[in-house]
């Protein structure tokens, strides 16, 4: 197994949660996601992008690392390439630091796009700001280990078919979603959440603080 974190330009937040998710990963910053190496307190062994959101004073500390530069005119945001070149380099799960926030809400929803076609492809992908987190929900169940009273919603980016939820404030048994409902946002974590779906594709996003 070969995970990759890559550093993206959302906001981040260092958690211990977040540094136990990241132990022995390999590092790929996406342009001015580089930033994010030092609140983790990484290295990363590769820097890729078209360099236009990222400061001179870091490019100045972060010279001796390897870059792989893209013109600007380019049809892949710089976070698709690090993904793809983590892919190039073998791996095998992602985290994706820095997914959520910034100034590009277009970018920040097309790293939710972005995680579901990768799990689909069977690369377990994790998208995190350190306090919210968003991980690809697909048929079949799902366990996940947050602590009671985490504050979650399912995203869903198609309707969803016979949806349960378990360990939940609200519990659902075999429920369907309309496509835009928002009967799944804003639920609690009461023991172990566990999530199946029967159809459909989704994004759980939590809190964990």
């Amino acid at each position: 197994m070969s995970r990759f974190l890559i550093l993206l330009g959302g906001d981040l937040a260092r958690t211990a949660r977040l540094d136990a998710q990241i132990v022995d990963a390999r590092v790929i910053a996406a342009d001015s996601g580089i930033r994010h190496a030092a609140t983790l307190g990484v290295t990363p062994e590769l820097w890729v992008g078209d360099f236009d959101s990222t400061p001179q004073e870091l490019c100045e500390r972060y010279a001796d690392v390897e870059r792989r530069s893209f013109s600007s005119d380019k049809d892949m945001t710089d976070g698709e390439l690090a993904v793809a070149a983590a892919l190039e380099l073998g791996a095998t799960s992602l985290v994706l630091a820095g997914a959520f926030g910034g100034p590009r809400a277009d970018h920040a929803f097309l790293h939710l796009a972005l995680a579901l076609r990768l799990a689909e492809a069977r690369t377990p992908t994790l998208l995190t700001g350190g306090t919210q987190e968003g991980s690809p929900v697909l048929p079949g169940t799902t366990t996940f280990d947050y602590p009671d009273g985490t504050l979650f919603s399912i995203l869903a980016f198609s309707e969803l078919s016979g949806l349960t939820e378990e360990g939940a404030k609200w519990p659902l048994d075999r429920v369907e979603v309309p496509f835009g409902s928002s009967l799944t946002l804003s639920n609690e974590v009461r023991g172990t959440l566990r999530i199946s779906l029967k159809r459909g594709r989704a994004i759980l996003v939590a809190h964990p603080g």
